[in-house]
């Protein structure tokens, strides 16, 4: 068995790779959004035109975002959300309902100083921890059944 695995939130450490290097050996796909975040940023407007208010900007940027995210919860088994601590991730709590609502399994990656504000995200996970090497470790469970 196999999974399809969904790296969502903050995009400004190297998280993802840490759990993509820890699951190495193991039958798991990662996908995740764009994390160049100028691209991110600035893709509505490049491939469909500039746009003069920085509103327009940004939602062509996010409908243009949102058909990789989508696809990617979707298709996803598990779906891993991760809340940093320089920036508050709205769109990582978007995409923690988003799959919620969709019935995947979630897993949850915070510290401690985001707990009482991510209480109703953290209630619908599976799992919710504060290291992201927790997440690969969770992983190879479900697939293999051991413990490290």
């Amino acid at each position: 068995m196999g999974l399809n695995v969904y790296l969502s939130g903050e995009i400004h450490t190297d998280w993802r790779d840490d759990i993509i290097n820890a699951c190495d050996g193991l039958d798991v796909t990662f996908n995740a959004p764009v994390t160049d975040h100028a691209a991110s940023d600035d893709c509505g407007v490049t491939i469909l035109g500039a746009e003069p208010d920085k509103y327009w900007h940004d939602h062509k940027g996010a409908m243009v975002n949102a058909i990789r995210t989508r696809k990617g919860l979707q298709d996803a088994d598990v779906v891993v959300v991760r809340f940093g601590d320089k920036y508050k991730q709205w769109n990582a709590a978007f995409d923690a309902g988003f799959a919620a609502a969709l019935g995947k399994s979630l897993i949850i990656v915070h510290g401690p100083d985001h707990q009482h504000a991510l209480k109703e995200v953290d209630a619908a996970a599976l799992a919710v921890t504060d290291q992201p090497s927790k997440v690969a470790d969770i992983l190879r469970y479900v697939l293999a059944g051991t413990l490290q």
